[in-house]
């Protein structure tokens, strides 16, 4: 019952596709041809990333985005904690009421 039945197969049921056949090819080495050296120009040196250049409305937007990030984080974390100081008081007063009904149970004996 516990033992895996492996299912016997001999021939592949289906479409079968033959093996691709892979001929060899011939591997050329280029030849190394020494490069005329570049001429040298005083230019100044360009950065390697260009400099952000941001338009007062881009930074407006970004401003207004961030904004709304941290409103909206900052309003799920308020709804979380209330969510959870909510239950712990209705558990409390659960609590409460078991207790009590316990003891007045108890007292009526």
């Amino acid at each position: 019952m516990f033992r895996p039945k492996v299912p016997a197969m001999p021939q592949p049921i289906g479409l079968v596709t033959p093996p691709a056949v892979v001929e060899p090819t011939a591997v050329t080495q280029p030849t190394c041809q020494v490069p005329a050296p570049a001429p040298v120009v005083s230019a100044a040196p360009v950065p390697a990333r260009p400099a952000v250049q941001l338009t007062p409305g881009a930074v407006i937007a970004l401003v207004g985005s961030g904004t709304a990030v941290v409103l909206v984080v900052g309003a799920v974390l308020v709804s979380m904690l209330l969510a959870v100081a909510i239950t712990g008081a209705s558990v409390a007063i659960c609590a409460l009421v078991i207790r009590s009904l316990i003891n007045a149970d108890a007292k009526r004996r």
